[in-house]
């Protein structure tokens, strides 16, 4: 009994220091004994964090400060981008928009002054072909103000002064001489004017594009100066930038296709005097053929040679 005894205290010796070493789940497994419950959560001992000190993480910069952000245009629409615009660019705006306006009123102006010019000479065109004599021509002419009564002066003045010397081939080549310096002077009259749209047409995009350069390079200043790339920033300046050259399209195109429109309309009304000048010429050689000039008063000669 006594040896029993003290084998009973042995293992309840060693019983209590596996308690004490192993934790007590797994003593629990080694034994047999089911787990220990945990205790209720409203009596949890609760949990002290450790006063380690902690590093604050540096906050990011703003992008663009509060007064930045004030002074940014609000108002992209193109009269907001003019007037937010740099006075260089404000002036080459307006230079181009002066230029488009006067490229309209050119073409306005030029086109109805063509077109009745037009009209009146094929009118007159077909009256110089209805004409069988000279005399039937200046009957059918007489008093009326058209184009070609520069070319009829100037026909009668050469058979005057040609009263003496009525020579079929030297009579039509002097009249054909000044018909066709009357026709050089009529499209240098037509064409009088039309010449700013060639100008327009070639310098305005240079201008639009001189415009663009100055607004980058004023939105590059202020990227600089704002050290920053926000395109809050960026993005008027090259708003500003970008009309400039738009307004100069604008202004370029229509009088680039005005002054090549106006050159084929000049054209054909140089031709148009053309045909009124061979009709001229048809006539005065019918009648040189019929001898009608040389049947003509002895007055005309007589104020040749008073002239003389």
């Amino acid at each position: 009994m006594t040896l029993s005894h003290k084998y009973r205290a042995i293992l309840a010796a060693t019983a209590l220091a596996v308690s004490l070493a192993l934790p007590a789940e797994l003593f629990a497994q080694a034994t047999g004994s089911p787990p220990a419950a945990d205790p209720p959560a409203a009596a949890a001992t609760p949990v002290i964090p450790s006063a380690a000190p902690t590093v604050e993480q540096p906050l990011a910069p703003p992008m663009t400060s509060p007064g930045m952000a004030l002074r940014l245009p609000r108002d992209l629409s193109p009269w907001g981008m003019f007037m937010a615009a740099d006075i260089v660019v404000k002036a080459v705006m307006v230079g181009l928009v002066f230029a488009s306006v006067l490229t309209w009123t050119t073409w306005f102006a030029k086109a109805i002054e063509l077109m009745m010019a037009r009209r009146r000479m094929h009118a007159e065109i077909a009256v110089l072909g209805q004409a069988r004599s000279w005399s039937e021509v200046g009957a059918r002419m007489n008093g009326r103000g058209n184009d070609s009564a520069a070319m009829l002066r100037a026909a009668d003045d050469e058979l005057r002064l040609s009263a003496d010397a009525m020579s079929p081939d030297g009579v039509k080549e002097r009249i054909a001489s000044r018909l066709e310096r009357i026709e050089a002077a009529a499209g240098r009259q037509m064409i009088r004017g039309t010449g700013i749209l060639a100008t327009i047409g070639a310098i305005a995009p240079f201008v639009g594009l001189f415009g663009t350069v100055w607004g980058i390079m004023n939105s590059f200043i202020g990227i600089s100066k704002s050290q920053t790339t926000n395109l809050a920033v960026v993005a008027p300046g090259i708003a500003e930038a970008l009309l400039a050259t738009a307004l100069g399209l604008v202004a370029a195109i229509p009088a680039v296709v005005m002054y090549n429109m106006f050159s084929r309309w000049i054209a054909g009304y140089r031709a148009l005097h053309a045909d009124a000048a061979a009709e001229i010429l048809r006539i005065i050689s019918r009648d040189l053929d019929r001898g009608a000039f040389d049947q003509r008063p002895a007055e005309r000669r007589r104020a040749i040679t008073a002239a003389e």
